[in-house]
């Protein structure tokens, strides 16, 4: 039973079916959602680790694959997302109590003069859906907020996004300022107008194409 309750919960993660009531997908029209799953879970007597681990992450994982690979859209992963989300509403007082562990802090913004957040906002929701913490900063971020951000969390890791040519340029300069104060915290950056050769000029540890590329490398940070 347990492990029937785990597939669905996966299922609906990954179809993007939030609650009973949610018309989207229709193939599972009237069904369960991520919600009510999660509870039932939590019911059952299953650890709230494992839901997060044999569930909510590998749906997400998929989801995040799936997109890299152009098989889904941004509308189905922010379906996906907002899934895993109403699953997390139920998790979040095992986060609290120490029952699930996360595997850090990540702290994410919108670069300095940017105020594009979409492609920040799907990456803080996989990472999220990762198991890491996520600080979302918004946009239109100084190294300074970021600074801050890790003072109160200390040993996070960045993320920084850009959309115009423009504000990528405020990259390499508020990447020293980081690392100049925070030497131990990576920095991953990802933006449409941004590259892998960017990326290593620009003093970061790491180029984000897409949100998974975010996972995958955080992941290997552990």
């Amino acid at each position: 039973m347990q492990d029937t309750i785990i597939e669905k919960l996966q299922e609906a993660v990954e179809c993007g079916k939030m609650k009973k009531d949610s018309p989207y997908p229709p193939a599972l029209k009237g069904q369960d959602g991520a919600s009510e799953l999660t509870v039932n879970a939590i019911e059952a007597g299953i650890a709230p680790a494992d839901i997060l681990n044999k569930a909510l992450v590998p749906a997400m994982q998929s989801v995040g694959e799936k997109y890299a690979q152009g098989q889904i859209f941004i509308p189905q992963m922010l379906l996906s997302a907002n899934a895993m989300k109403e699953a997390m509403k139920h998790l979040k007082p095992y986060f609290q109590c120490g029952d699930i562990k996360r595997k850090g802090v990540f702290v994410i913004g919108t670069v300095a003069g940017d105020l594009h957040d979409i492609g920040k906002n799907l990456t803080a929701m996989m990472v999220e859906g990762a198991g890491w913490e996520v600080i979302d900063l918004g946009t239109d971020v100084s190294a300074a907020k970021f600074n801050a951000a890790i003072d109160e969390h200390p040993g996070a890791h960045c993320g920084m996004s850009a959309l115009l040519t423009t504000t990528m340029s405020n990259m390499p300069a508020m990447i020293q300022e980081i690392k100049s104060k925070h030497p131990e915290s990576k920095i991953i950056v990802g933006g449409a107008p941004l590259s892998e050769r960017f990326a290593q000029e620009s003093g970061a540890d790491a180029y984000g194409r897409e949100p998974i590329d975010d996972v995958n490398w955080l992941n290997s940070l552990v």
